[in-house]
């Protein structure tokens, strides 16, 4: 028989995790739903978000749908509305969905590709924060994670206008901290190396590229869609109860090495 530690029990929560048909958000709301939380899964794509809901529920866990396009605000809002009717609270928010639809340096970006890559990446996640906190902090707790990257931490020569936008959600976590800390709601991120997934793999898929990226790992190999959700269960749980405003890099050892 399995228990859950109390530290990680999330029976009797709500989450709502974006981006979550696949990769870190469907191994994200897998995880926090094992914990015990009623977890609503959002993505764009209605189909893909049905089938991984219904995957999650032949698991014996507790997952519902609400598919919403978060580059338009009024489905921003209109998601928030659904889930508090629905649920009628939210105490974990995951934003993890985002894009990366330019490869190369920055100034060959094209407008709509700051244009999609910002306003999903970033201004979509300041809309929903800015939804979800209010109600956390009328009962003075919540726990909310900003899935940025570490491409955010340093520069790159191919991920450029991608690494500003997780940079930002780094800052935005810190400073939504400082904002709402008073009332009880914690705001954290959370920046994965190389994961292997689907969004990974035009990286994954060059094994040129993908042995550099190893050979300076310290770990030496990429990491897995459930590490990141166990970071992701760590800081919506009493175990982080007293972490906010941080970053919590999960990347084998990346960019602390020294290439050796």
């Amino acid at each position: 028989m399995t228990t859950t530690h109390p530290l990680f029990d999330l029976a009797g929560q709500v989450a709502l995790v974006t981006g979550a048909s696949r990769g870190i958000g469907l191994a994200s709301a897998r995880a926090l739903a094992q914990a015990g939380a009623q977890v609503v899964l959002c993505s764009h794509e209605a189909a893909e978000c049905e089938a991984a809901a219904g995957a999650l529920r032949a698991e014996g866990l507790d997952a519902q749908v609400v598919v919403a396009d978060l580059v338009q605000r009024p489905q921003v809002d209109a998601l928030v509305a659904q889930v508090l009717a629905s649920h009628g609270r939210i105490d974990t928010l995951v934003c993890n969905a985002g894009a990366a639809p330019h490869m190369g340096p920055i100034a060959t970006a094209s407008d709509a590709d700051w244009e999609l890559t910002m306003t999903l990446n970033l201004r979509s996640v300041l809309w929903l924060t800015s939804a979800v906190i209010a109600h956390m902090a009328e009962r003075r707790s919540g726990s909310v994670m900003l899935m940025s990257s570490i491409a955010g931490l340093r520069g790159n020569k191919g991920l450029g206008l991608y690494g500003l936008s997780k940079a930002a959600l780094a800052g935005l976590a810190r400073n939504l901290a400082v904002e709402w800390g008073p009332s009880g709601v914690r705001v954290n991120a959370v920046s994965p190396g190389v994961t292997r997934t689907e969004f990974a793999r035009p990286l994954t898929d060059q094994p040129e590229v993908m042995q550099r990226r190893i050979a300076l790992t310290p770990l030496r190999r990429i990491a897995e869609p459930e590490e990141i959700a166990g970071a992701v269960l760590f800081l919506a749980s009493a175990a982080g109860g007293f972490t906010t405003g941080h970053n919590l890099v999960v990347d084998g050892g990346t960019t602390i090495s020294d290439g050796n």
